[in-house]
């Protein structure tokens, strides 16, 4: 029996001979069913047509996505550690050239997720691999595919020694972050998903409750999301798509754009003139 895809959001559901009715991720006010209606794929046909690509990212940091996009595009990222690779978000398709080449890079001993819309085919990844699933107790309920190798955790986890992993709230109640002390030369890296959006702007971030449906989180959510993410020692942040990093000064980044967003919710608004001179 297949283990049916959703093609909106891209996350594996639980074998079955018959796709089911609804996608309830896609049903949240968080998501949203497509335009033509709730549409299902498989691992198989998504292999027929699409194919894993595996980038460096930086020393010990690896980008894993999907090409042509699937689902809401995102990249997983692959961190290896001396004590076993943690996989941070994932994606809805594993060929086989990608299981080869995260086996060369040592394989992965845990995944983890920053939250639901992320979660593509994680007991694919995890049967491959038998590596241990970790997704917050807050977040259980949104489980689609239920698997042995899942476990559940509180607040805070550590996936393999010298990796944390936290919940932080905000776009789910279990919407986590990942702290990678030895990223970016020994500096800290965060990796965030989009719990804490990296805009375009790569100087600063963002925080939604929903981002396609522009549903914003309140100001006491947000304070609280940037206290919980104050507490790391951290340079650079790794958002949830190719390209979308803050290179470094990050914590100083969610900082003030969390101090941003709370501005704008209270309607303190800046000037729209240009700045004098242009």
């Amino acid at each position: 029996m297949p283990a049916w895809i959703c093609s909106t959001c891209g996350v594996q559901h639980a074998d079955a001979p018959r796709p089911p009715d609804r996608c309830a991720i896609c049903d949240d006010e968080r998501q949203y069913v497509g335009q033509d209606g709730q549409r299902w794929t498989t691992m198989a046909e998504l292999a027929e047509t699409h194919h894993v690509v595996v980038r460096e990212e930086e020393r010990d940091l690896f980008g894993i996505g999907v090409e042509p996009q699937v689902g809401i595009g995102q990249r997983a990222l692959l961190v290896r550690t001396p004590s076993g690779n943690v996989l941070w978000d994932c994606v809805p398709l594993l060929d086989a050239p990608a299981r080869d080449r995260v086996a060369e890079l040592g394989g992965i001993s845990a995944i983890c997720m920053s939250h639901p819309h992320f979660y593509g085919a994680y007991v694919a990844f995890a049967d491959a691999f038998d590596a241990r699933v970790l997704i917050p107790r807050a977040d259980a309920g949104w489980v689609r595919r239920p698997s042995a190798h899942v476990e559940l955790f509180d607040d805070e986890t550590e996936p393999v020694p010298g990796l944390s992993v936290a919940r932080i709230g905000g776009h789910f109640d279990g919407a986590a972050v990942l702290h990678w002390p030895a990223g970016s030369e020994g500096r800290g890296v965060l990796l965030t998903g989009d719990t804490v959006q990296v805009v375009p702007d790569r100087g600063w971030a963002s925080f939604m409750w929903s981002y396609p449906n522009l549903i914003p989180l309140d100001e006491r959510t947000v304070r609280e999301i940037a206290e919980r993410v104050g507490r790391f020692r951290f340079d650079r942040v790794y958002g949830g798509w190719w390209g979308r990093v803050i290179v470094d000064d990050g914590a100083a980044a969610v900082r003030r754009s969390a101090d941003r967003y709370v501005e704008r919710l209270r309607g303190d608004r800046p000037s729209s003139a240009p700045p004098a001179g242009r």
